[in-house]
């Protein structure tokens, strides 16, 4: 019997009835994603607002590292060795999304948890690499299609950057952001993910998660999209409101949620996509080893 396809997860996000987000490793459940189209309820759920200025900033956060990403694969000059894209793409998603998120919700406290900080930037060894972080948000920003975006200086991006220091904890609302996740497969033109989730109260209510190199079609064999090319997710979840994806920048949405199959040759396992964080041969082994209990 053949070893089922193990699948890559960029902390794929699942808000569950005790609203944890799930971060799966090895799945031995017998299991899949599914999904179905997203039928338009009017609701007064909380979070609204809170979830549409996530997506935003996921989206021309991911939209940023896209860029780089491109420009780093066309290098001929590239060294594996040489982080300096990685570092701007990272600075560059950190700023945008704390930029987007305090401009979307003015009213509210803001608190983000993210992983930067400007010292290096604001150091003299540092200017060029702030000039070229700035020039790429802003580019971003106008490319979103609306004329409500000011030019941004590199006071303003090194202030935005530095606005995911807070310190978090279980009062209160904060942000959690990981402008990349996944490095090395952002360097090699992999897999990677803009991870970005909301604390309220020290639970998490809602989470975005942008894949910009991940092709629909791998979403489900019933995914509604997966007899296209297209390349770029975008998944979502709510407290109370379920799961769902659609293509990065579109807006056709798609309800994902996790179900028992009655064929184990379906069955998806669920592992690091690095092998450096995993033991892929392990997993395989075991994989079989399930698919006959």
């Amino acid at each position: 019997m053949g070893t089922p396809r193990l699948w890559w997860r960029a902390r794929a996000i699942s808000v569950r009835s005790d609203w944890k987000l799930l971060e799966p490793t090895l799945s031995t459940r017998r299991s899949c994603f599914r999904s179905s189209p997203l039928t338009l309820i009017v609701s007064s759920m909380p979070y609204e607002k809170e979830l549409a200025a996530a997506k935003k900033a996921v989206t021309l956060a991911a939209r940023l590292c896209q860029k780089v990403q491109k420009a780093l694969l066309q290098s001929d000059v590239h060294s594996k060795s040489d982080k300096s894209p990685v570092t701007v793409a990272d600075y560059g998603s950190q700023a945008l999304v704390s930029f987007i998120l305090e401009r979307e919700l003015p009213s509210e406290s803001f608190s983000l948890v993210a992983e930067e900080d400007s010292g290096d930037l604001r150091k003299e060894s540092g200017q060029d690499t702030l000039n070229r972080i700035t020039e790429l948000v802003n580019d971003t920003l106008a490319s979103e299609g609306s004329n409500s975006f000011s030019t941004l200086t590199t006071d303003d991006v090194l202030v935005a950057i530095d606005s995911g220091k807070s310190e978090g904890g279980s009062v209160g609302r904060h942000w959690v952001l990981d402008p990349i996740d996944g490095t090395k497969g952002f360097v090699r033109g992999d897999q990677y993910a803009i991870a970005l989730a909301l604390l309220h109260e020290g639970k998490i209510v809602l989470g975005v998660l942008a894949c910009p190199n991940l092709p629909l079609a791998s979403i489900g064999s019933n995914q509604q999209h997966s007899s296209s090319n297209e390349v770029g997710c975008l998944f979502f979840a709510k407290v109370g409101d379920g799961t769902y994806m659609q293509a990065l920048g579109g807006s056709t949405q798609t309800r994902v949620h996790v179900c028992d199959i009655d064929n184990p040759e379906e069955a998806s396992f669920f592992e690091s996509f690095e092998a450096a964080h995993s033991l892929h041969d392990l997993s395989s082994s075991i994989a079989e080893v399930v698919l006959f209990l």
